[in-house]
């Protein structure tokens, strides 16, 4: 197997063991991202900085130095994550010149566990959409098909994992940020417990909603990861106990594309081959208005606060309204201006969303868990695989729907309610483009979701790996952040 194919766990024992050194690796992954920067995965990469860091990995193993589980992997890192030694701009042009004087928390448990930072990754600007077509440093492309999506708003990780520029990554999941890429682009994505990994030194669009997620090509990278990332220990009863799957049709599985629906089925249907339980069940009618009244208020009154609250806290001489004028993406700019202006969410819908909607919404959900004896849902990542670059509208089921609202109609729930859910891949569809299935369970559950993964991953099989072909910018990629 070439090396940059090598997951982490591969790569870290290939360092460990002298098969290959740590510079070796980290300058194959540099060439990877060199012959495929076209996909517009990264924004900012610093070559000879991580050469010297690969460098010094290699010097602290030849002098019997004890090594973390991570020694001399080069890790993706979601550009609205802070990292010292690489400038934070959240994929916007406003913050192009900001360097942190710190790691985010997530970063330096990674980095205490050996790891390198590979790069930050472009994204959907201010990780405000679900498509990555960003305005300024250029759309992210799909590696299964560079006329697509790799979707929002982590969709540089995930597309830099799945074309093989790092074994894994971290991104950001406010509505299914790291869910939906990792679906749309191959690769398996993880949203832990909301509370499992901090928050500190993220660019947030929620902190009621946003957590770090670790994307990987195997469930067992995701797990080691996660092992690392996590400040809460893991419960004991997740690794044990009978599965019961449940599955909500309506409105989740509605409009799936033909070859879509046939995938989930087929692979549902292995679930059930191999022993595990699966349920049908029904969410009450008014399930989908109260994630409206719940979802959307606490995001959007959120969001001001949080930016602000990362400026002071930053010393960046800028206002909200500067940075809103700096974007760069008129989507983005647009929707901000909103949060802000006569339209913004009001005080009294943020704390009903809060304290009573959403409270409704999860007692409804665990009571339909409850009722059946189901602990996981199983559903569709998306409704649908990849769209082209520039579509802010989608087919389903025979209608235009905003590509925001498609894209995040499974995700968006368990994303309310602070709940793990994980992406896994399940198939191509007929155009070649990938398919995921995600597990969803209540607080906690993380370790078993992951148990769960690591079955359907067995059962499923890994995708065959893309093979990106040089795509021309769409729209002009400025280079002028720190690089």
């Amino acid at each position: 197997m070439d090396s940059i194919d090598w997951g982490v766990a591969d790569a870290a024992a290939g360092i460990r063991h002298g098969t290959i050194s740590a510079a070796e690796y980290a300058r194959a992954l540099l060439n990877r991202i060199d012959e495929h920067e076209a996909l517009g995965a990264f924004i900012t990469v610093r070559a000879d900085a991580v050469l010297a860091a690969a460098a010094e990995a290699d010097a602290a193993r030849a002098s019997g130095a004890t090594l973390g589980p991570l020694h001399g992997v080069p890790l993706a890192v979601k550009d609205n994550i802070d990292t010292a030694d690489l400038p934070t701009t959240g994929g916007t042009p406003a913050l192009r010149r900001h360097q942190p004087v710190a790691d985010a928390d997530v970063v330096r448990r990674l980095r205490d566990a050996g790891a390198l930072v590979l790069g930050k990754t472009n994204l959907h600007e201010l990780a405000y959409g679900m498509t990555s077509n960003n305005g300024h440093y250029g759309p992210v492309a799909n590696p299964y098909r560079t006329d697509r999506i790799a979707g929002g708003s982590s969709g540089g990780t995930a597309a830099a994992v799945a074309a093989r520029m790092a074994p894994a990554g971290l991104g950001t999941d406010t509505g299914g940020s790291v869910r939906m890429p990792a679906s749309l682009c191959g690769v398996v994505g993880f949203r832990p417990t909301l509370g499992r990994y901090s928050q500190n030194g993220l660019i947030l669009v929620s902190s009621t909603r946003d957590t770090v997620g670790p994307l990987a090509r195997s469930v067992a990278d995701v797990r080691l990861l996660d092992s690392i990332l996590s400040t809460v220990p893991a419960p004991q009863d997740g690794e044990s106990g009978p599965i019961r799957l449940g599955v909500v049709r309506s409105p989740f599985l509605d409009g799936l594309a033909s070859d879509l629906a046939e995938c989930f089925e087929r692979r549902v249907a292995q679930l059930a081959d191999a022993g595990l339980d699966i349920i049908e069940l029904e969410f009450p009618s008014h399930t989908g208005d109260l994630i409206v009244k719940a979802g959307f208020p606490i995001a959007f009154y959120e969001t001001p606060i949080e930016l602000r609250r990362y400026l002071a806290a930053s010393d960046i001489a800028m206002s909200l309204a500067e940075l809103v004028a700096g974007c760069g993406s008129p989507d983005v700019e647009q929707l901000l201006e909103g949060l802000v202006g006569a339209g913004a969410t009001s005080p009294e819908d943020y704390t009903a969303a809060l304290t009573r909607y959403r409270p409704e919404l999860d007692a409804l959900v665990r009571a339909s868990l409850e009722t059946h004896r189901v602990d996981t849902l199983v559903w569709p990542t998306t409704p649908l695989t990849a769209a082209p670059i520039g579509a802010d509208e989608v087919e389903l089921g025979g209608v235009l729907v905003s590509a925001f609202l498609a894209y995040s109609r499974t995700t968006n729930l368990g994303s309310i309610l602070g709940w793990p859910g994980i992406s896994v891949p399940a198939g191509l569809d007929n155009a070649g483009l990938p398919i995921g299935i995600a597990l969803d369970g209540p607080p906690g559950s993380d370790s078993r979701l992951l148990r769960i993964a690591g079955i359907c991953e067995q059962l499923f099989g890994r995708l065959p790996a893309p093979q990106p072909a040089t795509l021309p910018p769409v729209f002009g990629k400025h280079d002028d952040s720190l690089s």
